[in-house]
C-alpha cells in the first residue's frame, strides 16, 4: 500500500514498497535413468538428430546420483571433422548443475563412430579433472551420423 508522506514545497511524495518472492517449482526431479552405455545412445541420438548440420557437436550429459538424467550442456560445435573442447567447458556447468555422474557425446559426421587417438586423449583428461572434483564420468559416445551405429568408449575399456 502506498504511503502519502507530508507536503514539502508543495508536493506530494509516495513511497512504494515492493516485495519479491522466489519460489522453485517442484516438478519431476529427473527424467530417464540412464544406467546402461544403450539409455544412453538414444539420449545421444537425440541430440545429434536435433543438431544435424555436418558439423561435430560435443554435450555433457549430467546425471544425479541414481543415474537419473537431470539435463545437458552443448559444449561446443565445431567443425567437419573436429571439435574443440576444453575441460573446463565440461566440468564448469557439471559442477553448477550439481551433477554426480556425467556422460559425454558427441558426433562424427562422416558417419564412422571410431574413436580417435585425440577423442581417448580427451575423455581421459576429464576422467581425470571430474575424478578431482568427486564427478564420476560414465561413459563417452560417439555417434555416426545418419549410420545408427555408436561406439562406448566405456565398453571398449577406453576410460
Amino acid at each position: 500500500m502506498p504511503r502519502i508522506s507530508s507536503r514539502a514545497g508543495g508536493r506530494r511524495y509516495r513511497r512504494v514498497a515492493v516485495t519479491y518472492t522466489v519460489a522453485r517449482e517442484h516438478g519431476p526431479a529427473t527424467g530417464p535413468t540412464l544406467s546402461s552405455p544403450e539409455a544412453a545412445a538414444e539420449l545421444a541420438w537425440e541430440l545429434v538428430a536435433a543438431h544435424d548440420d555436418d558439423r561435430e557437436h560435443f554435450w555433457v550429459i549430467f546425471l544425479n546420483a541414481q543415474n537419473g538424467y537431470t539435463g545437458h550442456h552443448l559444449v561446443s560445435t565445431g567443425s567437419l571433422s573436429a571439435s574443440i573442447v576444453h575441460p573446463r567447458e565440461v566440468l564448469g556447468p557439471a559442477l553448477r548443475e550439481d551433477a554426480a555422474h556425467l556422460i559425454l557425446c558427441h558426433n562424427h559426421p562422416s558417419g564412422e563412430p571410431t574413436p580417435s587417438k585425440e577423442d581417448v586423449q580427451l575423455t581421459r583428461q576429464l576422467v581425470e579433472g571430474a575424478r578431482l572434483l568427486g564427478i564420476r564420468l560414465h561413459d563417452h559416445l560417439i555417434v555416426g551420423n545418419g549410420t545408427g551405429k555408436w561406439v562406448s568408449l566405456a565398453q571398449r575399456g577406453l576410460l
